[in-house]
């Protein structure tokens, strides 16, 4: 077993588990930054009780890492994800052979509570629609905006980076690059399907296009690919403008896509595999649906879809 590290060389095996971050578990600069930041909070906390070798942590000083979060205010979820970021980096240490143990064998999340997001009704999503003022530039893009979100079930990240050469229209799928740079396909309705084909009118009298964000689909008025704020803060306000009494955001639209889902009939699996979620235990049940499988659960259980028939 190798030589345990010593607190002088902390910052080399940080470094060293970022480059696992990346190029082992692939995920994302963005992702790769919270863990890093989360790692940090825990060392300092180690290093203030004297611990000056994560590998000499026992369960109890991870407990207690655990409980000075909540001392300190932050919420459940917060909390669990925190404490996701201090496993992986035990899970590192024991994979790299400087330690034989893993004290957040034993650790115990936090308890989240029965708390969910809020969730909007198809009426409610038509009204946000309809409070647009489609005479602005903007009009048509935030509605197709709204639309692709609900219908398709996005991050929105994966909304920002969303690519022309990604949609497959005339075949009703959107190829989208997921946490840990994941592809996956996802049905898309005919109603956003229409409301993309409106904004692309608009798009393609746009001739101040930034140089590598050609072949991106929501573009600001300068010509760049749209933020995660521009979108949360264009949500908020189209719901306080339709009257909605609820808090809002972008991640409201997704839940409401699985819940609508899930309401009408669809298998949760088919849900999970949709949403591109992780979840330890489910991946190689996902490996057994087929796309033409997903694709049907999604044509026949989202009520935009079952309008689209119609046409």
């Amino acid at each position: 077993m190798r030589k345990p590290y010593t607190v002088k060389t902390n910052s080399s095996q940080v470094a060293r588990y970022r480059r696992y971050l990346r190029l082992e578990r692939n995920f994302t600069e963005n992702t790769v930054e919270a863990y890093l930041r989360d790692v940090e909070k825990y060392l300092s906390y180690l290093s203030s009780a004297g611990i000056d070798n994560p590998c000499k942590a026992e369960l109890q000083d991870v407990e207690s890492f655990s409980a000075s979060l909540r001392d300190i205010g932050i919420g459940p979820r917060s909390q669990c994800r925190i404490l996701s970021g201090v496993r992986s980096f035990h899970k590192f240490l024991l994979l790299e052979e400087y330690t034989d143990k893993d004290p957040t064998e034993l650790l115990e999340s936090p308890r989240l509570g029965d708390h969910l997001p809020e969730v909007l009704s198809t009426e409610e999503i038509d009204r946000m629609e309809a409070a647009i003022d489609l005479s602005k530039w903007e009009g048509q893009r935030n509605k197709a905006i709204i639309e692709v979100l609900f219908s398709c079930g996005l991050r929105v990240s994966e909304l920002c980076n969303l690519t022309l050469s990604n949609l497959y229209l005339d075949d009703r799928f959107i190829r989208v690059l997921g946490k840990g740079r994941k592809e996956r396909l996802v049905p898309i309705s005919h109603t956003a399907i229409e409301q993309l084909r409106l904004w692309f009118i608009d798009r393609n009298l746009m001739t101040n296009i930034k140089k590598g964000e050609e072949d991106i689909v929501f573009l600001n008025r300068r010509g760049a690919r749209l933020t995660r704020t521009m979108i949360l803060i264009m949500i908020k306000d189209t719901g306080i403008r339709a009257g909605i009494q609820k808090t809002i955001s972008p991640h409201t639209l997704r839940h409401s896509f699985a819940t609508t889902l899930l309401e009408g009939g669809a298998d949760l699996r088919v849900i999970q595999a949709m949403l591109g979620h992780e979840s330890i235990g489910t991946t190689e049940i996902y490996t057994h649906i087929d796309t033409h499988t997903l694709r049907e659960e999604i044509l026949n259980h989202h009520p935009r879809n079952i309008l689209g028939n119609i046409y």
